[in-house]
């Protein structure tokens, strides 16, 4: 068992992406599931599977490289921590790199993209960025 599944997520992403794996496996959770379907939206994966394995469950997650084998993800980061919470609100939320990146937030509408946060003008606590 993890302390952090965020964190864990991330560096099983990172862990992937290094050798250069088709696909990961991690632990399923509803917070993992709301991250992973944002880099999905957004372009970052290409897909997440369900898996069933009697217990928790786990999410195959199909890592995305581009045309010549690159990485599409190059920077991954945990803003928020268990230890030291980070709040925004929605007039403080920029976007990323000028938009090519995205920042990941929990709000009371759900796990969304900073692009999502902005159109409902809702703030929440940034989980992680992605570039």
């Amino acid at each position: 068992m993890t302390t952090d599944p965020i964190a864990d997520l991330l560096v099983r992403i990172k862990n992937g992406l290094q050798r250069r794996a088709e696909f990961i496996d991690v632990p399923a959770s509803k917070v993992c599931r709301g991250i992973l379907k944002v880099l999905v939206a957004e372009g970052f994966l290409r897909q997440v599977d369900e898996i069933q394995d009697g217990r928790q469950g786990l999410m195959r997650v199909h890592l995305k490289y581009g045309p010549d084998g690159e990485t599409v993800i190059t920077h991954l980061k945990r803003d928020s921590k268990p230890s030291r919470r980070q709040y925004k609100p929605v007039e403080e939320i920029q976007p990323i790199l000028g938009g090519l990146g995205v920042a990941v937030y929990t709000t009371p509408q759900g796990i969304v993209s900073d692009r999502q946060a902005r159109q409902l003008k809702v703030g929440g606590e940034i989980l992680c960025t992605i570039w």
